[in-house]
């Protein structure tokens, strides 16, 4: 390529392979001669330069360094000549040789000496030879007579080149060096390539210092010399062409200019709609738009009109016609360019309109879409607006619905990691939150059910399902309205208000295809199939192992915006967290709660039920709101799946529920602080609380169970909520039971002993009881006795009122008659009271029996006299033990426990009487009286707590003591028994 780029350069050629001889080539009638002398009269006037000794005589200046060669078209000499001998010696022109014989000047010596002999080839080569011999010869010469001339004449320009190349450069150091004959000859005929100068007569002195003529130097940096009268010369040029060329085309631009005003006088029309169009987008004035962008596409059309014509009629356009095409045209691209972009805009807006319910929206932005549509089809596209909205929310709702879910369930699980490797509350902690419902603060007991900690997690689980599933603000809910929006479309109902676009162009897009109906049916199924997924996972899925989402959140894209991806836009505080320290996974103690992700670590059953009943509530409407959207071609398959999703959320809420109800129902016991009640002081505040806690669990297992606010509320949700299978009824029923046992035998637990033994965190541990602080009287838990008598008296009325009004609760709720177990719990409470009633008595029975027994079978109790006037003291200190007894219990729990106590004391200091009456052998009329002295005094001291076993027992006595005595004494006491009587 580069040899063919030379050869064309050297023969001035513009093609390799020339089809024809150049004109130019044929100007010869002008001799060199000539050309000379005419070029010298012309600049015979031109003035010397200083190096003119280095130039060619002005007669030779111009002279041809080659006998007939071509000058190029800019002066310039090129070595081919225009024509020469024949090389063999045939004649004087070779051209004229070719034009005589009529062959082409471009043809060479071949073509000429075609028919020649072998003799004439061979004198050619005679004489070819002898002209290159005396050619050469002649260079010879040349060289010879002119080689000094030569030097002197290249040492001259080395000099010069130099001074001027280093004008104004700094002087450098004189180098000396060794005399070189060999270096001296050599650098006499060459220019130094390292830098250094060439030999002159100048060299070895010092150079002059530096000048301000530096800027004239032939270098790079200062435009190899040109640079001082750059500037100078583009001033003059400005200034010249400011003065001169207003004066050179002054008429011609007028004339131009009229013509032109002329046309833009009569397109004012066409420039203004150029600009109202830019108007009306600005204030997004489409109606006006549309009318201006017709008016456009009219002159557009006019101006088409003007240009065919006079290509048909082969006829030339005036200045005017051509003046009004070209604004229509520019008028026009204009138009369309912003057209276009305004097209753009609105197919960004179009597929970017954030789509909520319209619970939540004005009118005016649910139908934000439809002024869009109608734009573009009023100015007509290729795609179909409507189709492509429609993709564009799927899309969108598609992508939302996944990018919620597993942002949410992250979030949740390092919530809930995070509490399950905190510490345990501890049973104080939790029996402080299970007395909540039996305040009378209503939004107290919701705020303080559990932990901030469990209750911050409840919140944040409750948020992120109903992002998904609120009908009003969820997805769910923007779901079933996209629905309702394809529907009209589907119907055709939305586009009797569109238009149909320039010339109809638009109309048809009104109109969807069966297979685009079907696939927009089957994409909405999808979208419902994946709310469907991701709630039945959270529900029945163990917790997540990988949190790693959080690691690098996914960007925002223009069809699914950073704030349409979740619930949770900013960077929450609590989810922020080390890369390379994550919150390590739940511990695994065996706790019931491990396996549930939907289930905070810790939590009661009373935050359980209260969250479990909203997010079932939630989870059974928004199941119903899509079965009602009867989507015929889902088939049974999505109305089974919902109802699946309903069921498996149901039964596992139900078993994490009563896990915790369980647990709670045993620390229960340690709400027993022994405070009393304001209005029955002869009971505390456990049976009260007992009593809330279990209505409060119950009323909500009941609603998780049925899930009675969406069962009913409409006749679809019958489809989804299914009544409760039996099996999940009798793990409430057996729940419901054991957490009444548990209650029972805490309650004694917290009655007989003075520590409980407590299993936190898979440790034992050794707890004081939860008493009161109020006061350290006779009257508070500190007591054993006390204790007792308050949980007998406890246990009275949870026998009477608490847990028959709790079975006829769970009997209404579920519709369950408890007939045995009724009976089983009556039974055990009353062993647990009867088992409490002789822990508290026995003791004193014991001291009463140790009493009368030391009191008659001492050998002083018979009487000195033969007639006996009083008791003996062994009688008071017995009854000032049950007067300690009667005012224990009085002052403790007042009411029928008095009657039942004393009765029951009564009974076993008769018993003692009898038993110790019988272990003496014989009874002599002073110790007949004496002993019937005591009984009496007894007997009428006690008569009001006197039943009709103490009146067998005293019978008893009566019978055992005549048959120790005689029937003398007994005859002899019958006549002093009126003289006894008290």
């Amino acid at each position: 390529m580069n040899d063919e780029h030379t050869i064309l350069n050297h023969y001035n050629l513009t093609n390799p392979c020339p089809t024809s001889w150049p004109a130019e080539k044929d100007d010869s009638d002008i001799s060199e001669d000539e050309k000379t002398n005419a070029l010298s009269r012309h600049y015979v006037r031109r003035s010397k330069s200083r190096y003119s000794a280095l130039e060619r005589h002005g007669s030779n200046r111009y002279r041809s360094l080659v006998p007939g060669s071509e000058k190029l078209p800019y002066g310039q000499e090129n070595l081919v000549q225009k024509d020469e001998s024949d090389p063999l010696g045939g004649s004087d022109s070779v051209v004229r040789i070719l034009k005589q014989k009529g062959l082409p000047v471009e043809e060479d010596s071949r073509l000429i000496h075609s028919n020649a002999s072998s003799k004439d080839l061979l004198q050619g080569l005679e004489t070819l030879s002898r002209s290159i011999d005396s050619k050469s010869a002649s260079l010879k010469v040349l060289v010879e007579s002119n080689f000094e001339r030569f030097v002197r004449a290249k040492t001259t320009i080395d000099n010069v080149y130099a001074q001027m190349r280093n004008q104004g450069a700094e002087p450098e150091p004189e180098r000396t060096r060794g005399h070189s004959r060999i270096a001296s000859r050599e650098s006499r005929h060459f220019r130094n390539v390292s830098g250094h100068e060439p030999i002159s007569p100048g060299r070895g002195m010092h150079k002059a210092p530096p000048s301000d003529k530096k800027k004239n130097a032939l270098v790079k940096e200062s435009e190899y010399g040109v640079q001082g009268i750059k500037a100078p010369l583009i001033e003059v040029a400005v200034k010249a062409e400011e003065i001169w060329g207003p004066a050179l085309g002054g008429r011609e631009r007028e004339s131009s200019l009229k013509q032109i005003l002329d046309s833009v006088e009569s397109c004012q029309g066409i420039f203004r709609v150029s600009k109202a169009v830019t108007e009306c987008i600005k204030r997004k004035d489409y109606n006006r738009l549309v009318e201006e962008y017709s008016k456009a596409r009219k002159y557009a059309e006019e101006a088409r009109e003007i240009a065919e014509k006079a290509y048909e009629d082969e006829q030339q356009l005036t200045d005017h016609y051509i003046h009004r095409i070209v604004i229509t045209g520019r008028m026009w691209a204009e138009v369309e360019d912003r057209i276009e972009n305004l097209k753009r805009d609105v197919w960004r807006r179009l597929t970017n309109i954030p789509m909520s319910p319209q619970s939540s929206m004005t009118q005016t932005d649910a139908e934000e879409h439809m002024p869009l549509i109608s734009v573009l089809l009023e100015l007509g596209v290729d795609d179909n607006p409507i189709w492509v909205w429609l993709l564009s929310r799927y899309d969108y709702l598609k992508n939302k619905i996944t990018a919620t879910y597993e942002r949410s369930r992250v979030e949740i699980e390092i919530l809930r990691r995070r509490v399950a490797n905190a510490d345990a509350p501890g049973p104080s902690v939790i029996g402080g939150h299970l007395k909540i419902p039996a305040g009378k603060d209503a939004d107290e007991k919701s705020k303080k059910v559990d932990t901030p900690q469990v209750l911050e997690l409840w919140d944040l689980i409750h948020e992120s399902l109903n992002h998904l599933l609120s009908v009003k603000n969820g997805i769910s809910g923007e779901v079933i309205e996209f629905w309702d929006k394809a529907q009209t479309f589907i119907n055709g109902k939305v586009q009797k208000t569109l238009p149909i676009g320039i010339d109809g162009q638009s109309r048809k897009h009104h109109r969807l295809s069966t297979d685009g109906i079907r696939d927009l049916q089957n994409g909405v199924v999808e979208l419902i199939g994946m709310l469907q997924e991701h709630v039945f996972s959270f529900f029945a899925d163990p917790p997540i192992e990988d949190i790693s989402l959080l690691y690098s959140p996914s960007p925002a894209t223009p069809i699914t915006p950073q704030s349409a991806l979740s619930p949770y836009t900013h960077q929450d505080p609590r989810f922020r967290f080390d890369d390379n320290n994550p919150p390590p996974p739940s511990p695994k103690r065996g706790e019931a709660w491990e396996e549930f992700a939907f289930w905070p670590p810790y939590a009661n059953s009373l935050g359980g039920v209260h969250y479990l009943e909203k997010l079932l509530t939630l989870l059974g409407s928004a199941a119903s709101e899509m079965v009602a959207m009867r989507l015929v071609e889902s088939g049974q398959s999505l109305t089974d799946k919902l109802k699946t999703m309903v069921t498996v959320a149901r039964e596992r809420s139900l078993r994490a529920a009563s896990a915790a109800w369980s647990r709670d129902a045993e620390v229960f016991k340690y709400l027993e602080d022994w405070s009393r009640m304001s209005d029955h002081q002869h009971l505390t505040t456990l049976p009260a609380r007992f009593s809330a806690f279990e209505t409060t669990v119950l009323s909500g297992m009941q609603k998780i169970l049925y899930i009675p606010e969406v069962a009913n509320s409409r006749s679809e949700a019958a489809t989804v909520v299914s009544p409760p299978p039996a099996k999940l009824v009798q793990v409430v029923r057996s729940q419901f039971v054991t957490s009444l046992y548990k209650m029972l035998s805490g309650m004694v637990e917290n009655a007989e002993s003075t520590t409980l033994l407590v299993s936190v965190n898979g440790l034992t541990a050794v707890e004081e009881p939860i008493i009161s602080k109020k006061a350290n009287n006779d009257n508070s838990g500190d007591s054993r006795n006390i204790r007792h008598l308050l949980t007998l008296s406890n246990l009275k009325l949870v026998q009477t009122e608490t847990i028959p009004h709790l079975i006829s609760q769970f009997e209404n709720n579920f519709s369950i008659t408890l007939t045995d177990e009724s009976k089983q719990l009556r039974d055990a409470l009353t062993q647990i009271s009867d088992r409490l009633f002789l822990s508290y008595t026995k003791p004193t029975a014991s001291r009463l029996s140790d009493i009368v027994h030391a009191g008659i079978l001492t050998p002083d109790w018979v009487p000195t006299s033969s007639r006996p006037s009083e008791v003996r003291p062994y009688v008071y200190e017995a009854l000032l033990l049950l007067v300690y007894t009667h005012t224990e219990v009085s002052t403790t729990t007042p009411g029928p426990l008095v009657n039942q106590v004393l009765s029951y004391l009564l009974e076993q200091m008769s018993e003692a009487f009898l038993d110790a009456f019988k272990q003496r052998d014989k009874y002599y009329l002073p110790a007949l009286m004496q002993a019937t002295l005591d009984m009496e005094f007894v007997a009428q001291t006690l008569s009001q707590y006197t039943t009709k076993k103490a009146s067998e027992i005293q019978s008893q006595i009566y019978v055992v003591l005549d048959e120790k005595t005689t029937s003398e004494a007994s005859k002899s006491l019958q006549g002093e028994l009126p003289e006894m009587r008290i």
